[in-house]
């Protein structure tokens, strides 16, 4: 495939083959963009595979726009709460980074010993924090 033209609108990022084929991913379904300012989604770069917002740890491949993305629970959990940082949940568990990606697409469907792993480390991340106790000769007046 053959990625020939590349435009963002203010609600997705397009792009056009060399077959014709146009497609887009909407900024609503990636968190990172959807928050991003207009200035943060323009500064993308662009390689064979894809197209990555450095800044924003957010990379979209091109085959990805052409496919149908199933809906599931990771995938939903991800979209629903951009606070969480799935590079981070990928790290913390020892899993590849784009093997995570894949999960959360939907490319690749996770066992459910997995998915119960990835479940169980977001959970741990969130008991953390509210366990977290803030000094209060640290807290501002």
């Amino acid at each position: 495939m053959k990625i020939e033209k590349i435009w963002l609108t203010d609600d997705a990022v397009w792009v056009r083959r060399d077959d014709g084929a146009v497609a887009s991913e909407s900024f609503s379904d990636y968190p990172r963009l959807r928050l991003a300012s207009s200035e943060q989604r323009a500064c993308f770069i662009v390689d064979d595979f894809g197209v990555r917002w450095p800044e924003l740890d957010e990379d979209l491949l091109f085959e990805e726009f052409f496919r149908h993305k199933p809906k599931t629970d990771i995938r939903e959990l991800f979209m629903s709460h951009p606070e969480l940082n799935a590079s981070a949940v990928a790290r913390r568990m020892g899993i590849s980074q784009s093997l995570f990606a894949q999960y959360i697409s939907g490319t690749k469907k996770p066992s459910e010993k997995r998915l119960e792993e990835i479940f169980s480390t977001i959970r741990a991340i969130g008991f953390e924090l509210m366990s977290l106790r803030i000094d209060s000769s640290l807290r501002s007046e």
